[in-house]
């Protein structure tokens, strides 16, 4: 079920998704959004009340002018929470939602129940860089971000729509995303949570993949020795897109996670 709700006295519009009943599971997407169609989300809300909003500047989400900085995002989505009567839950958040979810959990520890970071940004080592999401193209992207480029998933996402009105509403819709999470990745995906981290204390989970070429998994090192209630697993055969390259064990994992 797709929602837009209005929230904070009217200065965000939310386009939010959901799925299921449970305990909510509060899911922040990536640089890429939502797709609208979200296979995993749909598998989560078989144990768990999926709430998946796009991020202002996103999709139908508005009140991207409100948000600034790192703590802009983080409160709106508290906010949302707080306007959907929901005082806790769990939050997984996927790359730059990653660095979000770990920033909403420091923010309020006592909001979280059970924290997911899948290949998250939000720390930088000079001895392995992220490559610059913003200067790829299509072809290069693939490359970053999925085990086997040739794949059907990695095709659908950076095949060039031949339909020219697709093709302009497609590049249309990924200015306006890069231009809002561009705020948070460049010129480097840091933001400061290096100083915040330590104050989570949600049990965590990070969650890499093997292959990938855009945060690669050496990073769950500085994740899990920030965190202290934390580990990590990375997924064989898998990039960036876990969730979407081997869906079934991503969801399991998950679930087990949170069950647990």
């Amino acid at each position: 079920m797709k929602e837009l709700r209005r929230i904070g006295g009217g200065r965000f519009t939310i386009e939010t998704h959901m799925f299921g009943t449970g305990e909510p599971l509060l899911f922040l997407h990536g640089a890429g959004g939502l797709l609208g169609v979200d296979p995993f989300l749909e598998d989560l809300g078989h144990n768990f009340k999926v709430i998946a909003p796009h991020l202002p500047g996103f999709g139908e989400s508005t009140g991207g002018e409100h948000i600034e900085d790192i703590f802009d995002v983080v409160l709106c989505y508290h906010q949302l929470l707080d306007e959907l009567g929901i005082a806790s839950a769990h939050v997984m958040g996927h790359s730059l939602g990653g660095m979000l979810a770990a920033e909403f959990a420091a923010l309020d520890v006592h909001r979280v129940k059970k924290l997911v970071l899948v290949t998250p940004a939000g720390f930088w080592l000079d001895e392995h860089p992220i490559p610059d999401v913003f200067a790829m193209e299509l072809p290069d992207l693939a490359a970053h971000l999925f085990h086997d480029p040739q794949s059907p998933i990695a095709q659908m996402f950076t095949t060039v729509p031949e339909d020219m009105k697709v093709l302009e509403d497609m590049y249309v819709e990924r200015v306006k995303r890069f231009t809002q999470a561009s705020k948070f990745l460049w010129p480097i995906p840091d933001r400061g949570l290096k100083k915040r981290a330590w104050r989570i204390q949600a049990p965590t989970l990070i969650l890499m993949g093997e292959s990938d070429k855009l945060i690669p998994p050496v990073y769950a090192n500085e994740f899990t020795s920030r965190i202290k209630k934390s580990s990590a697993v990375t997924l064989k055969e898998v990039g960036h897109m876990p969730m979407y390259e081997r869906p079934d064990e991503f969801v399991r994992t998950v679930r087990e996670f949170l069950q647990g």
